[in-house]
């Protein structure tokens, strides 16, 4: 299996196979705390093999520094399937967030598990609003 696209942004869609990402993203700048996030997406994209046909444990996770879950991890499962002449398949998957809170500025990281195995993280930075300088 292989991660072809792992993106947060503002909104994800896919219409008949095709992904599409609007405004991917690192980074939240606020000027106080708590920061709520109004609405983002993780697009995500996994290519499977013929030989790994079947059922697939997928789980996302958003962790603070001290790897404490912001929320409950996201979980479910992927079944791809092929025809005999296909050699391998690629499974979109959009999860939407809305009203994500941070209680600190500070360094968060997007968790990719597939079966049980981690495969892949996002780096995400809750950043405090620079102050303009006065002069």
């Amino acid at each position: 299996m292989k991660i072809e696209v792992f993106a947060l942004c503002d909104a994800a869609t896919d219409n008949h196979g095709k992904l599409n990402l609007l405004g991917t993203f690192d980074q939240i700048y606020a000027g106080k705390l708590p920061v709520m996030h109004p609405a983002c997406a993780i697009a995500l994209r996994i290519r499977f093999d013929k030989m790994e046909e079947g059922r697939h444990g997928v789980k996302l996770e958003l962790v603070n520094p001290d790897g404490i879950p912001v929320f409950k991890p996201m979980e479910g499962d992927v079944n791809p399937r092929m025809g005999a002449d296909i050699g391998s398949v690629a499974v979109n998957l959009i999860l939407n967030f809305q009203n994500v809170k941070f209680d600190e500025f500070a360094d968060y990281q997007i968790n990719l598990t597939i079966d049980g195995i981690a495969l892949a993280s996002l780096p995400l930075r809750v950043r405090e609003m620079p102050r303009p300088e006065v002069a």
